[in-house]
């Protein structure tokens, strides 16, 4: 059931993430759902529910395969890993990390398919358009916590 409940959470994600724009830049909210995986199930849950989410969010993108299922796995990954490890958690921090998650996330995908395909923007719209993404998921990150231990 909570499988279920995934995949509809990240359709009704992608959906909302296309009809959304500010400034004409489209926010990247399937990075707080695989951030919000890790945290809360763990290293290798985090992992396999970020690829799921990046390959679903690849494939309807209509361009290459690989870019977002590398990127959102290792979000779901690297953020379990921080907490689990590093950080006691605080509103303040989880701000903070979601708003670099994203920038680094977003950045491996242009990356990424800049190497492998062709470079999707211009470096300087490409930087301000992470930018942006990483400043609107930021306040959401007030809102995630980690599973108690």
């Amino acid at each position: 059931m909570i499988y279920l409940l995934w995949i509809v959470l990240v359709f009704l994600t992608v959906l909302i993430q296309a009809s959304i724009s500010l400034f004409d830049i489209t926010p990247n909210l399937t990075v707080v759902l695989a951030f919000y995986a890790g945290i809360k199930y763990g290293d290798i849950k985090g992992m396999f529910i970020g690829a799921f989410i990046g390959i679903i969010e690849d494939s309807l993108s209509g361009t290459l395969l690989g870019p977002n299922l590398l990127s959102k796995a290792l979000v779901g990954y690297t953020s379990s890993f921080l907490y689990r490890r590093f950080f006691m958690w605080t509103p303040l921090l989880g701000m903070i990390s979601l708003s670099l998650f994203t920038f680094a996330d977003s950045f491996a995908v242009f990356i990424l398919r800049s190497i492998f395909n062709r470079m999707p923007a211009g470096a300087g719209a490409a930087f301000m358009i992470i930018l942006i993404q990483s400043l609107i998921n930021a306040p959401l990150g007030l809102f995630l916590k980690p599973k108690k231990e």
